[in-house]
């Protein structure tokens, strides 16, 4: 039911790039520097802008 919304695709999509954030700068800095302080790096850093190409985009190419 839910799973189909488009807020649960968003919320996907946004975990899916705080994922990769976490990755990102794990790697550069050598060590997992867990979801909470990647979460809060990548929504000071990166959400806004995120957000806006996501808002550029139509609505059937809203993958990652």
């Amino acid at each position: 039911m839910f799973h189909k919304s488009a807020l649960y695709q968003e919320f996907l999509a946004e975990r899916e790039e705080i994922l990769r954030h976490k990755w990102i700068e794990s790697e550069k800095t050598g060590h997992d520097i867990g979801f909470e302080k990647a979460l809060l790096d990548w929504i000071v850093k990166h959400r806004a802008g995120w957000r806006a190409l996501r808002q550029q985009k139509p609505p059937g190419s809203r993958a990652a």
